[in-house]
């Protein structure tokens, strides 16, 4: 079984399709692949129903990971926009994302990865972060000092992005009132689609302090682990594998050489990452290993 021992101080893994189920698909596709680390969706990632789970499932999906030491994560529908000024589009995120919340409870789940979002059209940033409060704090205040992260995703800064660059956390984590279970995926195309220099030597060192100057260590639960196709500042989310795109190695290095990232599972979601044998996965591994070569 390739599973994630206690001490791996950077847990692997990608994005796994569910296929036959959370135990009989899920978890069979991560030990196919030798993940340390999962993210699933818990329903058509491209739709609006509220995909109820099952019970046994769920309970099977929970003791096998539990066993295994496999850490998991939900990744909400990409339809979801909490800054939609369209209050269908509104009201449906908000309860996706509810649902969400919940099946992470249900299936073990460390957190739920929820994306920023937009505000569609200019001069609506105030209403969207308004908006974006008013649906998210009722859930985080309801989530406890144990229930699963609902972890913010910055885009890609795409039309007219409510968070893309690291500064832009802090207005948004403002509006949640710097809530303790609201957590940070740091999802490295995004950022350097955004800007952020990630290709400079020191500059994902540079960006990962900026965001925990603004939201402090302790929200950093997940990385998305992504080289990019594109160039820094292309404001497009297309991803590539590690070490062949835009960013390069450097970054990745970088990250897990930083403090605050001790115990941060990285997550891939690059062309591949599902494959066993991927050279993403192993080329991680090597960086990580560098990075410490204690944990061996």
């Amino acid at each position: 079984m390739s599973a994630a021992p206690a001490h791996v101080r950077n847990p692997i893994g990608t994005h796994v399709l569910v296929g036959k189920g959370l135990a009989a698909g899920a978890y069979q596709n991560a030990l196919k692949v030798g993940a340390e680390a999962i993210q699933v969706f818990c329903g058509n990632p491209r739709g609006w129903v509220l995909t109820a789970g099952d019970p046994s499932d769920d309970a099977r999906f929970r003791e096998v990971c539990a066993e295994a030491g496999m850490r998991v994560f939900i990744h909400t529908p990409y339809l979801v926009n909490l800054g939609s000024p369209d209050p269908a589009t509104y009201e449906r995120s908000v309860a996706l994302v509810a649902h969400n919340l919940k099946r992470a409870v249900q299936i073990g789940a460390e957190g739920v990865v929820v994306h920023t979002g937009s505000s569609v059209s200019p001069g609506l940033y105030d209403t969207a972060l308004k908006q974006v409060r008013a649906g998210l704090l009722p859930m985080l205040d309801a989530l406890g000092d144990h229930g699963p992260w609902l972890l913010l995703e910055p885009t890609a800064g795409q039309g007219q992005s409510l968070c893309s660059r690291a500064d832009e956390l802090e207005p948004y984590l403002d509006a949640l009132d710097h809530h303790p279970r609201a957590g940070i995926c740091f999802d490295t195309c995004h950022f350097f689609a955004a800007g952020e220099p990630l290709d400079e030597p020191g500059g994902a060192t540079r960006t990962l302090d900026r965001v925990i100057e603004i939201g402090g260590g302790e929200r950093l639960q997940l990385i998305h682990a992504n080289d990019s196709m594109d160039v820094r500042g292309a404001r497009r989310d297309r991803h590539q594998k590690i070490g062949e795109g835009h960013i390069g190695t450097g970054a990745f290095s970088e990250l897990f050489a930083h403090p605050a990232l001790d115990g941060v599972p990285f997550i891939l979601e690059t062309p591949g990452s599902r494959t066993p044998g991927d050279p993403s996965t192993a080329l991680l591994r090597t960086l990580r290993d560098s990075a410490w070569p204690a944990d061996q």
